[in-house]
């Protein structure tokens, strides 16, 4: 065993010496291994014998190597071999290197020596790689053994002394001392043996004639020679010998050159022309043919050249491979008929050509990558290696461009992929490194391998709204839980990292909190609404939606969200004035009174918005339509026509305000008129009002009051009612009712409109007392009074179709044929403002 320091040169020297022959074998085989720091940290090697039972212990790998055993199976160590099979295993949880299969040293290395197995051992977290050098020896479990078992000659008798016979020679596949040793013969009455060394280190064996043959005595020789191995025990192996003794042919052949080289290209054609050679016989006749063959028996010479035996040509009739042999020896015997022989020696050099493309082995290699790795992480390890010589076998490597990776030379033979700048996932998710292998040779070959890289997601993204702010809108009256529009963040991580929930922020609206106003759904994003909106109350609100992501830690971002309340026509008209409280209203207008005079005008209000809060006036029901009419726009009740005699004192006239939404909602308000030029006039119409037993305790405080301010009241009626005559006398001269409406309607001068509302200087409201005698009732319908479609009570306030009111219009149509049959109970109220309040 041999252990070196990690990054060093390593030599290994063999030296062989056969004391026999006093000739000296030297065998030099240099491995050169430049080792990169932080991959290969050291390097050992073991010598073992041949033919060892599985499982048996070649070295402790993890002692040897100065590793704890653990870091071998944490760090998945494995045995990476290129050429030499898988005869050993590693132990992983021991820390030795263990026999897997059977070693034949001679079916592994033939007859080279030394016969060495070269392993790499590769770590991962972080990566390592340790070379192992394991050496098989030899033991002499080959006896030594010949092709032929019968070798046969015919030898004249002629022959003299020093007379050679090249014989077979024998095969011993042991190598060393347990190789082929020697030879013997026996009998050794005639001949002996002769070794002669080759260049090669094997022995010519040739047969020696030392004493003169002699046909009369013995035609037939027969002779056995054994050749032994060195080993222990000793192996032997025998061949018989028979010799036919012929007459007269004293002339061997005789080569004309001892040795001949020749030089032939690798992967030549078959066929091809290696070299000629040449012997000669001084015989004449049949002895002096000279024939040719190849005596090669240790290799596999005769499967790839050929001799012609006549002409001496040798051509190639195999494969001839520069990366397996670079050099061949062929040994030619020529023999004449008379069986004697000569031999010589072709050298044959081949030249390499470029026919072999680098080979690409992945050693190593991580198929998923996190995008946060930092800059210089080896993602794989390749081993490159291409069987030519020279520039034929010079490689570079290269990797497709813009890409975040490099290829950086770790050591001979070894490249390291590593990432050369930042990786981000969301810009590419997956790589596809293809390493080109191209070698220095004409024309030049090259080899690619494709490797596959998962980059892995990192949460390095916050979640990011589609909108910078959202702006929705909700109807009023809406109900709790309904959905009122979907936000929507998204995030370009991966899975977990891209999982957007959402959350709502905490926040005060008008100090109540935002979770009583919406929720939202933390996986679709989806906002509801808590509870039913009110536009009247509230217009609009703002909140903020937070989107948080599921990575470690988690990302967010904020949107702000602007709810707007739409209105709804929820809120029918409200009449301000005339006050309605617990009895009915009255006004009283002057008979003297003139054309477009100002009766009063209905104050109402809509508390919605917008359309939704327009509001029309519209003349619902009047005893006398053609005395009255009433602003659309404003609610101003105006007379139209000159008040006559024959016109009723008590007036009741229903006013409807209608708003502008869909549907439209309204409220009805009844305004009782008195026509009377004085006071005493009316109490007379209201007279009979005493009866209503309903009303009694109403009609003596209606009564008490009217007592108490009758006299001054009295006085201001005379004056008010003595102008008013006057100024209607100087007016009849302008005006004459003709049955129609004026033209350009009357405004009294004591009208006055403020603010785009007028009214009256003194205004008088009067309410109607309905009597229990339906003879004395204020109005009169065709139906009950319990089917009555304008209430006369506070509340008149109601939401009626544009057909109800129609209706109404024709039926108070109707009613106008019949005569008025009212009773009326006068009281003067306090006047309200114009925009009053109920």
């Amino acid at each position: 065993m041999n252990t070196d320091a990690p990054n060093g040169l390593v030599i290994y020297f063999s030296f062989e010496m056969d004391m026999s022959n006093k000739r000296k074998t030297w065998q030099l085989l240099i491995f050169i291994s430049f080792i990169s720091v932080g991959l290969v940290t050291g390097q050992v090697s073991y010598s073992i014998p041949e033919e060892m039972a599985k499982g048996s212990l070649v070295g402790n790998l993890a002692q040897d190597l100065g590793l704890d055993p653990k870091r071998l199976k944490s760090g998945k160590g494995r045995i990476y071999t290129r050429d030499s099979g898988e005869y050993i295993d590693l132990n992983k949880d021991r820390g030795v290197l263990l026999i897997k299969d059977r070693i034949d040293r001679e079916a592994l290395c033939g007859q080279t020596t030394p016969c060495a197995l070269h392993y790499q051992v590769i770590l991962e977290s972080p990566m390592e790689l340790y070379s192992v050098t394991i050496e098989i020896t030899d033991i002499n479990d080959n006896p030594p053994h010949f092709e032929k078992e019968e070798m046969v000659f015919r030898i004249s008798e002629s022959a003299t002394n020093g007379a050679k016979f090249v014989l077979e020679r024998a095969m011993d596949l042991d190598v060393g001392i347990n190789g082929l040793q020697g030879y013997s013969l026996t009998p050794s009455e005639n001949f002996a043996l002769k070794l002669l060394p080759q260049a090669d280190g094997s022995k010519n064996v040739e047969m020696v004639l030392q004493k003169p043959l002699d046909r009369e005595k013995q035609d037939q020789i027969s002779l056995v020679l054994t050749a032994v191995d060195g080993g222990n025990p000793q192996l032997s192996g025998t061949a018989q010998i028979r010799i036919s003794v012929l007459d007269v042919n004293d002339n061997a052949p005789v080569f004309t050159q001892a040795a001949y080289k020749a030089v032939i290209t690798e992967n030549a054609p078959k066929g091809t022309l290696v070299t000629t050679v040449s012997a000669s016989d001084l015989d004449q006749g049949p002895n002096g043919k000279v024939t040719y063959s190849i005596s090669n028996t240790l290799d596999d010479v005769r499967q790839i050249f050929q001799i012609n035996e006549y002409s001496g040509e040798v051509t190639l009739i195999g494969s001839v491979d520069y990366e397996k042999a670079r050099h061949y020896q062929i040994n030619v015997r020529a023999s004449d008929q008379g069986g004697l022989t000569d031999s010589c020696n072709i050298l044959v050099d081949v030249l390499d050509t470029n026919d072999n493309t680098p080979s690409i082995s992945i050693m190593s290699k991580s198929n998923i990558i996190s995008e946060g790795f930092a800059q210089g992480t080896a993602v794989s390890i390749l081993n490159v290696q291409d069987l030519d010589t020279g520039e034929n076998g010079k490689v570079q490597c290269s990797i497709n461009e813009n890409i975040p990776f490099a290829l950086k030379t770790t050591s001979t033979d070894f490249f390291s992929l590593v990432t050369d700048d930042e990786l981000d996932r969301e810009r590419n998710s997956e790589y596809n490194i293809t390493v080109t292998c191209s070698d220095e040779g004409l024309p030049s070959l090259s080899s690619s391998v494709t490797l596959s890289l998962q980059i892995s997601d990192i949460n390095d993204n916050a979640p990011l709204f589609e909108k910078s702010t959202y702006v929705a809108s909700i109807m009023e009256n809406n109900s709790p839980g309904l959905s009122v529009f979907t936000v929507k963040a998204r995030d370009v991580d991966w899975k977990q990292n891209a999982r957007v929930s959402y959350i709502l922020e905490e926040s005060s609206i008008s100090d109540v909190s935002v979770f009583s106003y919406v929720s939202i759904n933390p996986e679709s994003g989806v906002v509801h609404a808590v509870r039913s909106f009110d536009f009247e109350q509230l217009k609009d609100f703002t909140f903020h939606i937070k989107a948080r992501d599921g990575g470690s830690p988690p990302l967010s971002s904020n949107v702000s969200v602007k709810i707007l309340i739409q209105d709804q026509n929820d809120n029918a008209p409200q009449v301000l004035y005339p006050v309605r409280g617990g009895s009915l209203v009255a006004e009283m207008i002057p008979r003297s009174a003139d054309v477009g005079y100002l009766v009063t005008k209905v104050v109402a209000v809509d508390v919605d918005s917008g359309q939704n809060a327009w509001l029309s006036y519209k003349l619902l029901k009047a005893t006398d339509r053609a005395l009255f009419e009433i602003g659309a726009q404003n609610g101003e009740i105006r007379t139209i026509r000159q008040v006559t005699d024959k016109d009723a004192v008590k007036q009741k006239l229903t006013v409807v305000v209608e708003d502008n939404g869909h549907p439209s909602r309204s409220a009805t308000v009844n305004v009782n008129v008195a026509l009377a030029d004085s006071f005493p006039e009316v109490l007379s119409e209201f007279s009979d009002f005493t009866h209503d037993k309903d009303n009694d305790n109403l009609t003596f405080f209606l009564v008490l009051a009217l007592a108490v301010v009758s006299f001054l009241f009295i006085v201001s009626i005379i004056a008010i009612l003595s102008v008013k005559c006057y100024r209607w006398r100087r007016e009849r001269s302008f005006y004459k009712y003709n049955g129609h409406l004026p033209v350009i309607p009357y405004y009294p001068p004591l009208y006055s409109d403020s603010v785009g509302t007028g009214t009256l200087q003194h205004v008088y409201n009067y309410e109607v007392c309905r009597t229990t005698d339906s003879r004395k009732s204020d109005l009169k319908y065709g139906r009950p009074y319990t089917e009555s479609i304008i209430s006369l009570d506070t509340s008149g306030a109601q939401t009626l179709r544009r057909a109800d009111l129609d209706t109404l219009v024709s039926d108070d149509s109707k009613d106008q044929q019949k005569p008025p049959n009212q009773d009326w109970r006068f009281n003067q109220n306090q006047r309200p403002g114009p925009s009053g309040g109920e």
